[in-house]
């Protein structure tokens, strides 16, 4: 760390160089007042509270850095500082202590208090609009608002998502949605970026009003006299009394208000935050610039979507199944009957009678568990869990070629590479964040873009290049590509002769043979010249990084797409260098750590297979049992387990957290094998569409009433803390495991979730140095760790994790789906999921804030079969594939095109999987969710309204700039820098 010296007051001050004043002084126990200024944003310089003079001269401090030499007098500045305060008091009207943000984070208030002003020279100005309340989450009191800019840079230049602006030359200033006043209807995705930098109450989430505070629930008629009383009295006695009394309410609330880090459960980026609580009531999600993975990022279910914590549905007490009904029981009297049929039906039928399908949203020390109970108590590896659905064959595809089944870095490396290839993956809505560093690298230093995909999404409009291929063809583009690589000298030889095995090189240059630009545009209908602007950008590029997502995985041959696009990285060389790799986005928040802690069929905790005799014999060691009494065999997974349930062979299936009987293919056969089973355990926190074939519900906790740890889609493993007790007698799934073992004759004695890690890493190699202390508050490790602790944030820098060191160029061979369109089945259903909600809905679909985004199911149409069919938005359409039919309203978009539909995958049950079938890939058994041959009928039936109601972000239209447009302020003939006075402080 390089360090510099400088003065500031006299002080002779020495610290680190080149980084911010106001972080170099705070380091120093300096507080140089601002309000504008955030370390995530950088200086913004709207708020003028920062001045200092230097070299003689007034300056804003916030736009300086760490220098040598530098000499500074903040003193003779005051006066310029308490100028720009008063200007802001002007546009915010101080109530603090009937304030739902003073909560000793409120910037403003806290800047102001430090300042220890003694008059507010300006009186505050009311501004000519309402309260805009027409969010669901979050509101805007123009009122409030001192037009710092915050939400604006962090709308336009963190979230990218380009919505919010000011304009500085309207007579009366205020943040503007996509260029208007409302919020309802604009672009605005509910990322919650906004609120999360606002200074003051001006943005506020909707759950911190009216309860943050002792004072703030008293109803509006006596809140606004006292408010107007306080104010009067600041005239005779000045501030400092009255904002003593609203420091004192500060620290009235912060012991009733509990802050706890805990890290997301919906997707696979892993954002981490603080939760706000007070008792059982979420006050809001607080994101903090020390989150590895997200920062202040989030999206709208990360920072709004956790009204199902509380939801009156929860199960909270164990039920039995008794005579066709459910009545409640104790823990023991559940646990018991749960231990003495398994153990009756192990005994009856064989160990492989009974299945496990570990849940993608539980802790890394429940997968543990959950595989534990299998392989040593029941005796099978028949033990699997959600990735089977979605991201398998992405880990196929990367197991054969460069070894170990994840993101090849981080999120760090993907914000760095010159070029990002996004294949089948709807990254802005399935990954807002990790779209929002790439939106943000694009934006800010010319990132270049290649987005693949059937569909218009967000991500496809930002693109250089959006190639549309076929369903089911990515293979053959990605080859093409590779070959033409070859062709054209953009193939890196120093690097495939380096790091590539070299017998299997030339057998896949033959394999490419095929593979030529015409018949890629045959096959694809990618126009070549596209393919060839394509294959240039990525010849061309120094550095690569390319991301996929169920797009390509939900194929009958999803593992050899994803094998074949792993192949193009390595032909170009990108891999294991900065700013490289394939990233395989993971759906769920941790269907990562459920396969690395093995809920897998074939494999051990940290991917070791269970067909070695060595490995064998090192966990039967650990576990204090004979190597014969732990399987050799591959164990069915939950695709092949529910075909094995209605064949008889499957007797028992213990389902934890998975909504099996929503998600698994071909739902009709899914819930006639699940009513031929023995035996059924469902362990969850709601009463799902899977329990209601269960013999046994369970209730578990949610991750924010427990401990333990996740890992995320770039390997990054996370602690998450116990935010709020167990709700009624529901128990956390590593408790429910431990005392279900115990009730099994195994008394484990786990009595925290680190115990549980300690015995992984003791045993699982890439796990060795993983432990809670090195995972204490916001630090994080990248599998594999070493003993030391060393982890691996980039993969493959010292070779590739294969046989040898060296990666596999893997031959494919182009093979056509299962299921393709014909001339009665004429269109093609392509499915995913939306930003608004996520995969069954038993989380978000239990709160109406969320719900009322996108409350109807529906189906996309493209505008040239609406015309051909006479479809209009709502009008309803029977879609019929080979096993079903569903009803849904049509919306028509150019988001399809041509003969393609789209069908959210979240609404209804038994929903989407009425329609597909059990044809997968038969590499890993992922069912072809994707390859959906459909026809449609019109209906006779009124048209509905349409389904997507106009408040919803999709009608929005952005207004992108290039940040605060400060210098139109400065630029008003009425501005005049401080110290001096102006006129209307309350427009500037």
């Amino acid at each position: 760390m390089a360090t510099c010296t400088i003065t500031y007051d006299g002080q002779v001050l020495t610290g680190e160089a080149d980084i911010p004043l106001i972080e170099f002084l705070t380091v120093q126990g300096i507080n140089l007042p601002h309000v504008c200024y955030h370390p995530s944003l950088g200086p913004i310089q709207t708020c003028d509270t920062c001045w200092i003079e230097m070299n003689g001269e007034l300056v804003r401090g916030c736009t300086l850095r760490s220098t040598d030499g530098m000499v500074i007098d903040s003193q003779v500045a005051r006066a310029a500082r308490e100028e720009g305060m008063d200007r802001l008091l002007a546009k915010h009207e101080l109530y603090c202590t009937v304030c739902e943000h003073n909560t000793g984070d409120c910037t403003l208030h806290n800047t102001f208090a430090d300042m220890n002003m003694v008059v507010q020279r300006y009186p505050f100005e009311r501004k000519p609009y309402e309260k805009d309340e027409t969010n669901p989450f979050y509101t805007y009191d123009p009122d409030q608002c001192i037009l710092c800019g915050r939400c604006v840079e962090a709308c336009q230049n963190v979230e990218v998502n380009e919505t919010l602006s000011i304009d500085f030359n309207a007579e009366h200033p205020r943040v503007l949605w996509d260029g208007g006043t409302r919020i309802a209807g604009s672009s605005c995705v509910s990322c919650g970026h906004c609120v999360t930098v606002c200074p003051c109450n001006a943005l506020l989430e909707k759950t911190m009003q009216p309860d943050a505070g002792p004072f703030t629930a008293m109803s509006q008629e006596v809140k606004r006299p006292l408010i107007d009383f306080i104010k009067s009295m600041e005239e005779t006695i000045g501030t400092p009394a009255v904002t003593g009394l609203s420091i004192i309410d500060t620290k009235l609330r912060q012991p009733e208000i509990k802050r706890t880090k805990t890290v997301c459960t919906y997707c696979g980026v892993g954002c981490a935050f603080e939760m706000w609580t007070r008792d059982r009531h979420i006050l809001k999600v607080q994101p903090v610039a020390d989150a590895p993975a997200n920062g202040i990022s989030t999206c709208i279910k990360g920072k709004f979507a956790w009204d199902f914590v509380n939801s009156s549905k929860r199960l909270t007490t164990p039920l039995i199944r008794e005579n066709g009904r459910f009545r409640e029981a104790s823990w023991d009297e559940a646990l018991a009957l749960v231990a003495r049929r398994l153990l009756e039906i192990k005994a009856q039928f064989g160990a492989d009678s009974i299945g496990f399908i570990g849940s993608s949203k539980a802790s890394n020390e429940e997968a543990y568990l959950t595989q534990k109970i299998a392989r040593l108590i029941i005796g099978t590896n028949s033990v699997d869990n959600s990735s089977r659905y979605c991201q398998n064959p992405a880990t196929m595809g990367l197991q054969r070629t460069v070894g170990f089944g994840g993101d090849s870095g981080t999120i760090h490396d993907i914000e760095k590479a010159e070029l990002i290839i996004i294949v089948g993956s709807n990254t802005s809505e399935n990954h807002p964040v990790i779209a929002s560093r790439i939106k943000a690298a694009r934006k800010h230093r010319g990132q270049k873009l290649i987005v693949a995909d059937m569909r218009k999404h967000e991500m496809a409009e930002r693109a250089d290049i959006h190639l549309r291929p076929k369903a089911s063809t990515d293979l053959v583009w990605a080859s093409a590509l590779a070959r033409y690589m070859f062709d054209r000298g953009y193939a890196d030889l120093d690097f495939l002769a380096k790091h590539v095995e070299p017998g299997k090189l030339e057998e896949y240059r033959r394999s490419l043979e095929p593979f030529t630009l015409d018949f890629a545009e045959e096959m694809t209908g990618i126009p070549k010249e596209q393919l060839i602007a394509a294959g240039e950008m990525i010849g061309q590029a120094k550095s690569a990084c390319l991301l996929w997502a169920m797009g390509i995985t939900q194929h009958s041959h999803g593992a050899d797409t994803s094998t074949a696009l792993s192949n193009l990285m390595l032909v170009t060389g990108n891999y294991g260098r900065p700013g490289t790799g394939g990233y395989p986005m993971r759906g769920h928040n941790n269907v990562q750590g459920a396969s690395d802690f093995g809920c897998l069929k074939n494999v051990y905790p940290g991917y070791e297979k269970v067909t070695d005799p060595k490995i064998r014999e090192k966990w039967a060691k650990a576990w204090g049992v004979a190597p014969e009494a732990l399987s050799d065999k591959i164990g069915e997974d939950n695709f092949l387990m529910v075909q094995d349930a209605e064949k008889g062979k499957v007797r028992a299936i213990y389902v934890i957290g998975e909504e099996t009987a929503f998600s698994d293919a071909d739902s009709k056969n899914v819930h006639e094998a699940f009513t031929k089973l023995d035996f059924m355990v469902v362990q969850d926190i709601f009463f799902s569409r899977t329990a209601e074939f269960a013999d046994v519900v369970l209730p578990a906790c949610p991750s924010v009433e427990k401990e333990g740890t996740f890992v995320n889609t770039e390997r990054r493993i996370q602690r998450f803390y116990q935010v709020l007790p167990p709700l009624g007698d529901s128990r956390p799934d590593w408790r429910i495991l431990t005392d279900l073992a115990a009730h099994m004759g195994h008394d484990w004695g786990y009595t925290h979730p680190s115990q549980i890690m300690h015995e992984v890493a003791a045993i699982a190699k890439i796990f060795a140095g993983v432990t809670y202390e090195r995972l204490e508050g916001w630090k994080s490790l990248h599998w594999p760790v070493e003993p030391d602790g060393t982890d691996t944030p980039l993969l493959y820098t010292d070779g590739f994790h294969m046989p040898g060191g060296k990666a596999v160029l893997y031959p494919l061979t182009w093979k056509a789906p299962e299921e393709a369109a014909d001339a009665e089945y004429d269109l093609m259903l392509d499915n995913g999921r939306m930003l608004e909600q996520f995969q069954a809905m038993n989380q978000t679909g239990r709160g109406p804030r969320v719900w009322s985004l996108s409350p109807k199911w529906f189906v996309e149409v493209s505008p040239e079969l609406a015309r051909e069919r006479g479809i209009e938005d709502g009008s309803w359409l029977r879609i019929t594939s080979r096993r079903g039919s569903i009803d849904v309203p049509a919306v028509v978009t150019d988001r399809v095109s041509g003969r393609n539909l789209f069908l959210p995958l979240h609404h209804g049950k038994p929903g989407l999987n009425k329609l597909t079938g059990e044809h997968h890939d038969p590499d890993v058994n992922t069912p072809a969710y994707k390859e959906i041959a459909v026809k449609i009928d019109v209906l006779r039936r009124q048209k509905d309204p349409p389904p997507l109601p106009q408040r919803n972000f999709r009608f929005g239209h952005r207004h992108p700039i290039e940040g605060v447009p400060v210098d139109e302020k400065w630029e008003r003939e009425d501005y005049i820098a401080p110290p001096q006075h102006i006129e209307h402080p309350d427009r500037l």
